[in-house]
């Protein structure tokens, strides 16, 4: 017990701003098969970016990780960089 608490004590700020990006994934919606325009590059990096918080929400909720409909290959594209970005990529790398 002291051991978890001297790690929630030591990483405070870090705890808090995983929280706020959970919070902030949980409000994404997905957008309806009617819609006009498609989510695109930008939408798909974003998502791709918040992957590992909808991915958790989705064990809970009704919640998916992946657009649809969506724009295609420039939705893959960035939902692919965004995720790259969010796991370290090839940064981790030597």
């Amino acid at each position: 017990m002291r051991r978890i608490m001297g790690f929630i004590r030591d990483h405070k700020s870090l705890l808090l701003l995983l929280l706020i990006a959970l919070f902030l994934a949980a409000c994404a919606h997905q957008p309806t098969v009617e819609a006009i325009k498609p989510p695109g590059f930008l939408q798909g990096l974003f998502q791709g970016f918040t992957m590992l918080f909808s991915f958790i929400g989705s064990i809970f909720l009704d919640v998916r990780i992946y657009a649809f409909p969506n724009s295609g290959f420039y939705y893959d594209l960035g939902y692919v960089i965004g995720a790259g970005c969010f796991f370290g990529g090839l940064g981790r790398s030597r």
